[in-house]
């Protein structure tokens, strides 16, 4: 735990003065510093202020934000599902969450212009929200019956909900025109570049108040490794867990893709990470998972932001560039111990 707050702070101060303009990992000390009123001696510019603070600093600290999110939400659901391989899109957050972006992006300015007359700039952000909160509650429902949740059920409609949202994104991918293509295009890919400290203060309410509960439930999830019947004998309230889960992995997801768009596989490699260096205990996991997400995604964003620079690649790009071999990697190694059919 103590080399990953390393690790996370190292990424941090690279993040914030690599760019266009440099700063060295001093004056970036110095500039941080000198926001709480401490004076390092330390020369620096002030466009190296101005740049640190105004345009990097937002975005790394959203970066941190959404992977820690992103991060714990993987391990919770993992947990919930018994799998290492689960991922929180397989309850639908983010093909909801993409398909109603997509809808407010074709339809914003005409039939659901009310609304962007209302929200402004957060019209998409809040309609992303509810789309991955609403495909949630839906696929929820839909595995829940006289009370009792059916996690295999819960997959199942997942996959479903994800093939009707995905069908949904291709029907107005059809109809739109090219700036509107352009427009699903980034947000399917994902990206920090909307970051400022407008969003920052938006989103953090929301990963307080669903990371620091699944926090807490390290005991109920190591219970839940061990099945769903045993779980209760212990003393645990399972269907309470469950709907506990299902409901702050939809808020956190749901909040992280409103603001950078989807952003795949930091929820499936960050808990697997964790495990293969930590072991299976959630008590670790889980804020294992946090600190590494964040760093994952800050590091990810910093390479998208500078590799093609001056452009910027997309950071979901990165993201499965690194994810899609290790999830591979996964499954052929279960395979050969047998763990797969």
């Amino acid at each position: 735990m103590l080399g990953l707050l390393v690790l996370l702070g190292a990424i941090f101060i690279t993040s914030v003065g690599i760019g266009s303009v440099e700063i060295s990992p001093a004056e970036s000390i110095a500039i941080l510093l000198q926001q709480i009123n401490v004076n390092t001696g330390i020369a620096y510019e002030p466009l190296q202020e101005n740049v640190l603070t105004q345009i990097r600093l937002p975005r790394v600290v959203l970066g941190l934000l959404i992977g820690a999110s992103l991060g714990v939400a993987g391990t919770a659901i993992q947990g919930l599902f018994r799998n290492p391989l689960a991922d929180p899109a397989l309850i639908g957050i983010s093909s909801g969450a993409a398909f109603f972006a997509a809808v407010m992006i074709v339809f914003g300015t005409t039939s659901l212009s009310f609304i962007e007359a209302i929200l402004g700039n957060w019209s998409l952000p809040a309609a992303a929200f509810l789309g991955g909160v609403l495909t949630t509650l839906i696929i929820y429902n839909l595995a829940t019956r006289n009370g009792v949740t059916s996690v295999p059920t819960m997959l199942l409609a997942g996959i479903a909900i994800n093939a009707l949202a995905t069908a949904g994104v291709g029907m107005l991918i059809f109809t739109a025109n090219d700036a509107q293509l352009r427009d699903i295009a980034f947000w399917n890919l994902g990206s920090l570049g909307l970051a400022s400290w407008d969003t920052v203060r938006t989103i953090t309410p929301f990963v307080v108040v669903t990371v620091v509960p699944l926090l807490t439930m390290s005991r109920a999830l190591n219970a839940l490794l061990l099945g769903e019947l045993e779980a209760e004998h212990l003393g645990f309230n399972v269907e309470r867990i469950k709907q506990g889960i299902v409901i702050l992995v939809a808020l956190a997801v749901g909040a992280g893709v409103a603001f950078s768009g989807i952003i795949g596989f930091v929820g499936l490699i960050v808990p697997h990470l964790i495990r293969l260096m930590i072991g299976p205990d959630h008590r670790y996991v889980l804020p294992g998972s946090a600190l590494l997400g964040a760093a994952l995604l800050m590091a990810a964003d910093l390479l998208a932001r500078t590799v093609a620079s001056p452009a910027e690649v997309p950071i979901g790009i990165v993201t499965a560039l690194v994810g899609a071999p290790f999830f591979l990697y996964l499954l052929m190694r279960d395979r050969s111990q047998g763990r797969l059919m």
